[in-house]
């Protein structure tokens, strides 16, 4: 995980308190799930989570794993520069994964181009079963 990013970025104090919670997680949250965790820490409101995670996310630090509601942070370093994320998501044990595949992205980005659209950000979701829930 890139727990390293804390102090590489500069972050405001709300910021790396969600950042260490879903880092701790590892697992995706939804914002109220976020908030409970932080009532101690004087956390009072959903938008206080919710500005915090829109920064993380423009910074490529969490990702909002759409079919779920819910947020995640980065597995990989080069997210701050990739236009697209990519998850496989275990229905059975919800394990979800963070892909990084180069060739995905660009496939991704070539249908978009001959479909006439340039893409600003992509999020592809893969649902399925993974290894260990299929061998159980």
């Amino acid at each position: 995980m890139k727990q390293n990013l804390i102090s590489k970025n500069k972050l405001t104090k709300n910021q790396t308190l969600v950042l260490n919670v879903l880092l701790k997680a590892g697992l995706p949250l939804s914002a109220y799930s976020i908030l409970e965790k932080l009532r101690k820490h004087g956390f009072k409101a959903p938008l206080q989570v919710y500005r915090a995670l829109e920064k993380l996310i423009d910074t490529g630090q969490v990702h909002r794993i759409e079919s779920k509601n819910a947020f995640i942070a980065c597995e990989h370093s080069l997210c701050e520069i990739s236009q697209m994320t990519a998850f496989t998501i275990c229905q059975r044990c919800e394990k979800v994964s963070e892909v990084m595949d180069e060739e995905l992205s660009n496939y991704v980005n070539l249908r978009a181009e001959k479909l006439g659209i340039s893409t600003t950000k992509t999020n592809i979701e893969f649902h399925g079963l993974c290894n260990r829930c299929l061998s159980s």
